[in-house]
């Protein structure tokens, strides 16, 4: 069993940064791949980002590669989201995830634990 809680979001204007952070609670942490999920208003949950359970491999969408960087630890138990050069295009509920499968892109359906979601939201 794995409890994912987020923390991080909040209100900014473009341009600006944010790191959300996803603490883990649960042994098995260090096996699952992490992932951040989000959500905009009136649209499916998209992919944003994942990590394997060592940390050696990082997978973005194009939509927020090279503005984006996701990092884990795994002593902390924490995975992070640093999120740079933010557009009113990526205001949504952000969701950290864990999944059991090793995949370069993820859909909902491979993810066993959800976080609650916290919400970003980028003026122009």
């Amino acid at each position: 069993q794995v409890q994912l809680v987020e923390s991080g979001g909040g209100l900014v204007q473009t341009g600006d940064s944010l790191r959300l952070s996803c603490a883990a609670s649960g042994r098995t942490f260090s096996s699952y791949a992490m992932v951040w999920f989000r959500q905009a208003p009136g649209k499916g949950r998209e992919f944003v980002s994942a990590i394997r359970w060592s940390g050696d491999s990082t997978y973005y969408a194009d939509s927020i590669k090279g503005r984006f960087t996701i990092s884990r630890d795994n002593v902390k138990n924490t995975v992070y989201l640093q999120m740079n050069s933010l557009k009113p295009e990526d205001t949504a509920v952000y969701y950290c995830a864990a999944s059991p499968y090793s995949r370069s892109t993820y859909s909902p359906r491979l993810i066993d634990y959800w976080g609650q979601g916290t919400q970003v939201t980028v003026s122009s």
